[in-house]
This record gives structure tokens, sequence and C-alpha cells, in this order.
């Protein structure tokens, strides 16, 4: 082979090994595809559920390496001016998550399929059968959390420090936590509704089987689910 032919070679190896590069660049934010969401708007409040043992698996989750809330650029600054709105009623945002890695999710799936791991049923699930959560729809093999616009959220009073009543505990598997819902109460429908609103009003729509579930609406990678770690 001709070493012109050589070098040309080369130099096409190096721009796929660039663009590669750079692919997982983007995906890891370092380009500010990605936010830290508590840099960005650093009054909101953190509660990073799958870093911790508060969780249905009951154990931290692969690939939460620290406790944040990473999310696109676009949704952070969305979510920003709910924030805003919020603190001039003296409330704000408290996050359980946010982007999550592939492998996270993979690992909500064999934890799903383990049926002899029943020991957050009472708290997460205490009225559907594990076997069916799947069926039901509570857990599935992709997340839209996975796209890095999608997170998990509810209103805390600044004053009180405590969160609204909303009527269920987070990740609470069962239609209660449908957001709309006639066996809850009036002022728990209300504050649901109002987290709800709030998020409309700034670009979000709401999973209706999760009062706290909510998707930007122009999210920018509706096709990529990422797997980077949460760092």
């Amino acid at each position: 082979m001709k070493r012109s032919s050589i070098a040309v070679l080369l130099a096409a190896f190096v721009l796929l090994s660039a663009c590669a590069a750079g692919d997982e660049v983007r995906a890891t934010g370092n380009n500010g595809a990605f936010v830290d969401v508590k840099e960005f708007i650093p009054s909101v409040r953190l509660d990073v559920r799958y870093y911790t043992n508060e969780n249905f698996v009951g154990s931290r989750i692969d690939g939460y390496d620290a406790p944040k809330c990473l999310l696109t650029r676009e949704a952070a600054a969305a979510l920003k001016n709910v924030q805003e709105e919020l603190a001039r009623n003296r409330r704000s945002l408290k996050i359980f998550d946010c982007y999550r890695p592939q492998q996270a999710v993979d690992r909500f799936i064999r934890w799903a399929k383990d049926l002899n791991d029943q020991k957050t049923k009472s708290k997460y699930y205490p009225s559907v059968d594990k076997e069916d959560l799947f069926k039901n729809g509570y857990l599935a093999e992709k997340s839209g959390h996975s796209r890095g616009s999608t997170l998990d959220l509810t209103i805390v009073d600044v004053e009180s420090q405590q969160e609204l009543d909303m009527g269920t505990e987070f990740d609470f598997f069962d239609p209660l936590s449908h957001t709309v819902n006639n066996r809850i109460t009036k002022s728990q429908q209300d504050n649901r509704i109002a987290l709800k609103s709030a998020m409309e009003r700034n670009g979000f729509k709401n999973l209706e089987e999760e009062w706290w579930h909510f998707t930007l609406n122009n999210e920018p990678y509706p096709d990529k689910y990422f797997d980077f770690k949460v760092r």
C-alpha cells in the first residue's frame, strides 16, 4: 500500500476517533449539553434517592456515584423558571431523580425479576404483586430519565422545610399515585395540581400515572438513551 493511502487511512481513523470521543463528551455533559442542576439552580433542594438505600430496591443503584441531579441544559433552564415562580410564594422544588443511566434501569429490571426479594413491598408496592410491576407499567426496560430531560420532584414549603402532602410517597407503585385521584383529600389533590400547573406553565408535561414525574416537552434527545454515570 502506498504511503499516501496509509496516510489517508490514518487521517480517517483519527477523524472517526475524534467523532466518537465527541459523542462521549456530549454524553457526559462536559461540553455543556448536561448541567449539574444544583450548580445551575443553587436554591433547589435535592434528595437523590437512588444514591441512597431509601428507594424501592433498598440499596444504592448502579450508576449513581454522587448525589447529583444532572439534566440537559434545556430542561434545567425550564426548571429554573419553575423554581423562580415557586420562590415568590416561599416554596421550592425538591428533586428525587433526574438523569438516570441505562445501567440503573438495568438494575431495576434485575431486581424486579428476583421475586424472592420482597423487603420493600410494604412501603413501595403493598397492593401490587412484584411479578406484575412490568405488566402494570410501573417499570420498563427503557426510561425517559435516560434521555436527560425527565425528572421526579415535589414541592417544599421553605418556612416549615416540609414537603407538601401529595397523598403518597415518591415511587409508590399504586393507582393512588395517579396525578388525579378521587381517593385522596382535596388538599392533597390541590398540592398535586399546584406542582403540575407550575411545571406545565414552564414547558413540562406530567406522566398521569405518577404525580412526581415530568418531561420537558421539547426534549433535545428524544431518541437517545445515555449510560454515563452520575458523578
